[in-house]
């Protein structure tokens, strides 16, 4: 078993986040994104959409898309459980991890792929209009999630979960899509610092 790994690029990161959350170690293969060496032979021929992470089975079976992998590793190891528990508590943590990723990591990557200059050969076209006029969707979801997260510690509710995993990512990759937390939210930087100060966060 080995991870094709891309680094500090968010979806790498939040497998290695959630391994390490498992308390497991997988082999890691390095791959230098910022050489474009995941549009080379080692990562296209395991995943045509030339797209990292990558974890290929001991059988040669490759699974591709970095919640599916998360999804692998929790079968095989469901504790800590980090997809929920029961079926509520799964039905939540699947709902929150969705609009985590479609409402936020989305929206982030969206305003760093468009309009970062570093991205102009990977993202063709390049449209900066769509990269700007996502970062006020990313700020208003996070207001929305102010609100919920008055109540409880975790974005799904009373436990870590991938939901959490998926906002520490997108909140971490803000920086260089050049955006910021608005400082009255309050209770989604009390989360995101409490998050940030658990050992996985390192990964």
């Amino acid at each position: 078993m080995k991870l094709f790994d891309g680094g500090r690029a968010p979806n790498p990161r939040r497998v290695r986040v959630f391994l390490a959350e498992k308390g497991l170690e997988v082999p890691l293969v390095p791959v230098d994104m910022g050489a474009l060496e995941h549009k080379k032979q080692p990562v296209s021929s395991r995943n045509p959409l030339q797209r990292l992470p990558v974890l290929e089975l001991d059988d040669g079976t490759v699974i591709a898309e970095s919640v599916a992998i998360c999804r692998y590793f929790e079968e095989l190891h469901p504790e800590p459980a980090l997809f929920g528990r029961g079926a509520l508590g799964k039905a939540l943590v699947e709902m929150w991890q969705r609009r985590m990723e479609l409402n936020l990591l989305n929206c982030v990557s969206a305003a760093f792929r468009h309009v970062h200059p570093a991205m102009k050969e990977w993202e063709f076209p390049q449209i900066p209009e769509w990269g700007e006029a996502n970062k006020p969707k990313a700020v208003a979801f996070l207001r929305l999630l102010d609100d919920e997260l008055a109540n409880r510690e975790f974005v799904a509710g009373d436990a870590y979960s991938i939901a959490d995993i998926t906002g520490l990512i997108a909140i971490d990759f803000m920086k260089p899509a050049r955006i910021k937390v608005p400082e009255d939210c309050a209770n989604v930087l009390r989360w995101h610092q409490a998050i940030s100060s658990r050992p996985s966060a390192a990964a």
